[in-house]
């Protein structure tokens, strides 16, 4: 059996959606599969035959063996599933690139449906993501020329190129009766998967955006920075997966080892008994039981999932949100050369209930529709009265209020005030937390 490493599928413009992925270091031959005794079907391999003869014949244009050989595979690949492919030349080369966490493009996470591409999600601070590019929209055209008839691997060296270089995009987006265009500059795309600040005192946040070699160690870091940093203990944490896209099967294991001190964390299963795995918690959770709220979104796929998925049916966290993508399946990359592998479905995983997401995703214990707060601007430099700015009102008997406290309470409602205008699912998420630190008290 070759050795194996699980690694992030996370290409600039991506290829596809991978929730994990593994790398082999042998051949295709040295696979071990379930036995299959069926016998060649030779006929239609002779037809097979048949039909590269005649386009060898009567093409319009000269074509090879190699590049014939080379696009049969490749639809006997893409002809299974959205996430099977055949990675070929600068294909095989991209995906290698992308694994190292850095690479050059837009920075979108893609996948072919319908015959366009599908954008699962943008990456957080790339071109694409700051563009406008959303979850859900269809690439329709790139640079004026139609995506309908391109292969995903062709759709998406399209989308590649020196950083520095422009690209117009054309996408149609659900509720907007004309296609919209976005005129983006290329970058080099480095993933910095997790991040996290402060919300308030006591109460803290983690982004991750994708799931690559070093998210696990770096949310653990980041992790032990918010409890070190926050005065008086920390009460609680949003954990932020919208338009996580995913990646490696191995660090999102590692995240929600984190979090959780026991229970299962997820089962994978295939064709072969003997590839099934079930992976576990270990004792230690980084918050000692503090509560925790997991934003999710229809942008949060495979290794978000496996993350969401575990916390939700271990009984950890609140998912606040809307129902996740629903991508439930594992591949497998094998090398069949030194400049091509297959990237091929091999499995399903399971949340610690057992239950499969595949094409379902996962629904939110709480459901909230992203909203676009305006600010009212008749209350701007409205003031509130109280108690204490009344004339002549008696002070209190215990001696004058602390200003320090109330300056640093009117900062909060400000605030959150922002917050809610600025993205309110997370200002929902922040209330929601506050109320499960208050009920863990009680």
């Amino acid at each position: 059996m070759p050795t194996r490493l699980r690694v992030s599928l996370a290409l600039a413009a991506g290829l596809a959606l991978g929730a994990s992925i593994t790398l082999s270091s042998g051949v295709l031959a040295d696979k071990t599969a379930a036995p299959n005794t069926a016998a060649l079907p030779y006929e239609d391999l002779q037809n097979f035959v048949r039909v590269m003869e005649l386009v060898k014949k009567g093409y319009v244009e000269p074509v090879d063996d190699k590049t014939l050989l080379n696009n049969a595979m490749r639809g006997m690949l893409e002809g299974l599933d959205p996430h099977s492919a055949y990675l070929s030349g600068d294909d095989f080369k991209s995906f290698e690139t992308s694994i190292k966490g850095e690479f050059g493009g837009l920075g979108i996470e893609v996948q072919m449906q319908d015959g366009l591409v599908k954008v699962i999600s943008p990456i957080d601070d790339t071109p694409a993501a700051r563009a406008g590019i959303q979850p859900g929209d269809y690439i329709v055209k790139i640079d004026g020329q139609p995506v309908k008839g391109l292969t995903l691997a062709e759709a998406v060296d399209k989308m590649r190129g020196k950083p520095g270089t422009g690209i117009v995009l054309t996408v149609a987006r659900e509720g907007s009766n004309q296609p919209l265009t976005f005129d983006i500059k290329r970058e080099v795309v480095k993933l910095v998967s997790v991040r996290s600040r402060m919300l308030e005192p006591g109460y803290g946040y983690v982004r991750i955006s994708s799931f690559n070699q070093r998210t696990g160690e770096s949310f653990e870091n980041e992790l032990s920075k918010l409890v070190s940093g926050a005065e008086g203990g920390l009460k609680g944490v949003i954990l932020d997966l919208r338009n996580n896209p995913g990646g490696s099967l191995d660090e999102a294991i590692r995240v929600a080892d984190a979090l959780l001190d026991k229970g299962t964390i997820v089962s994978v299963r295939s064709r072969d008994p003997s590839e099934n795995r079930e992976f576990s918690a270990r004792p230690g959770d980084m918050l000692k039981g503090s509560p925790i709220v997991v934003l999710v979104n229809s942008g949060s796929a495979s290794a978000a999932e496996i993350v969401a998925g575990a916390l939700q049916d271990d009984r950890r966290a609140l998912l606040l949100g809307a129902k996740t993508f629903g991508k439930g399946s594992v591949q497998t990359v094998m090398r069949i050369s030194d400049e091509s592998a297959v990237k091929l479905t091999t499995a399903r995983y399971y949340t610690p209930s057992g239950r499969s997401i595949q094409a379902l995703g996962i629904d939110p214990d709480i459901t909230v529709t992203q909203l676009k707060l305006a600010a009212d601007d008749s209350q701007a430099d409205f003031v509130p009265v109280t108690e204490a700015d009344l004339k002549g009102s008696l002070t209190n008997e215990n001696g004058k209020s602390d200003e320090a406290k109330l300056e640093a309470q009117r900062k909060i409602v400000d605030d959150e005030q922002k917050l809610a205008q600025s993205d309110y699912t997370l200002y929902q998420g922040l209330s929601m937390l506050k109320g499960l630190a208050i009920a863990s008290r009680l």
